[in-house]
């Protein structure tokens, strides 16, 4: 990775330290940077200071650590939370000063926070991270939206956390979270077509090691990938995964592309049917299949599959 120039001059506050910020925190500190983070949980102090990052149990004593120009990057849930720290971080900034938001925000949501900053002279930058927790830990990938000109004053920080090629300055507020967005769309759909695909060798009458036909699609095959190589970590420890339920959170992404996409009228059946997948993975009730089990028996007298006492 790109060594970030004079880093030690550059301080960076991180708000939110669970694993995606924590993670993201140290890979910092191992760039050169200084670092100083806040998080509403207290009990993380020693275990934060013991990384080289000043623990603050306030955004008040966060900001107070800064010496010169502030630039504070928040890690933080979509929705209300982030909501809640951007509007009291934004009120105790100067002209000049920094927000990063690398969370999975909606993209009309960091549209508007990039107008208000624009307002007050401060500079909102929408970052899509990728990578899951190792990639914040020892390179990332990030798609950046905000002012052009702000971002090549800290593009350096971008080449020093992310692995090599691993970012993109995509353009106005809100595209760098857009394309984040599209992202995980993709995302969804390849993980519908893997487990598909495994879920047809489960019934196979084959006796397939799942985990050998994880690592032989992994080397040289055309869907080899970082997927595919967690597919063979956990299928070699359980190829049954018998202590798992097939449930299968959704946190609003697909659901956000899929929006998009009907809006503009573009067809994206696949990433709309994993989301599909998804919510159904999470109806334990069932009550629409209990409806269309009915209807066939009630016109067809096709057996229903009764429950036991």
């Amino acid at each position: 990775m790109k060594k970030i120039k004079e880093a030690e001059s550059m301080e960076i506050g991180i708000i939110g330290l669970g694993k995606m910020g924590l993670n993201l925190a140290e890979n910092m500190v191992d760039q050169g940077y200084t670092v100083y983070g806040m998080d509403v949980n207290p009990s993380l102090k020693d275990k934060v200071n013991a990384k080289g990052i000043q623990f603050a149990e306030s955004i008040e004593e966060l900001l107070s650590d800064f010496s010169n120009q502030k630039t504070i990057w928040m890690m933080l849930p979509a929705g209300e939370i982030t909501e809640a720290i951007f509007q009291k971080i934004k009120q105790h900034l100067s002209p000049g000063d920094r927000i990063i938001d690398g969370g999975n925000a909606h993209f009309e949501d960091s549209k508007r926070r990039g107008a208000e900053c624009e307002e007050k002279s401060l500079h909102f930058f929408d970052v899509g991270t990728s990578g899951g927790v190792s990639g914040a830990r020892s390179g990332a990938c990030m798609m950046i939206g905000g002012d052009a000109e702000a971002f090549a004053e800290i593009e350096e920080i971008f080449a020093a956390v992310n692995v090599a090629d691993g970012y993109l300055y995509t353009g106005p507020s809100g595209s760098g979270h857009y394309l984040k967005m599209v992202h995980n769309g993709v995302e969804y759909g390849m993980m519908q077509s893997i487990g598909e695909g495994f879920n047809v060798l489960q019934h196979a009458e084959y006796d397939f090691d799942m985990g050998k036909v994880a690592k032989v699609w992994n080397n040289g095959s055309v869907i080899r990938s970082w997927l595919m190589e967690l597919a063979f970590d956990f299928l070699t420890e359980n190829a049954r995964l018998d202590d798992i339920e097939g449930v299968i959170h959704s946190s609003g992404e697909g659901q956000w592309t899929v929006q998009e996409a009907m809006k503009m009228q573009v067809p994206v059946p696949v990433i709309a049917q994993s989301l599909m997948v998804r919510y159904s993975s999470m109806d334990k009730e069932k009550y629409g299949e209990k409806v269309a089990a009915s209807l066939r028996n009630g016109f067809g007298g096709h057996a229903v599959v009764k429950k036991e006492d």
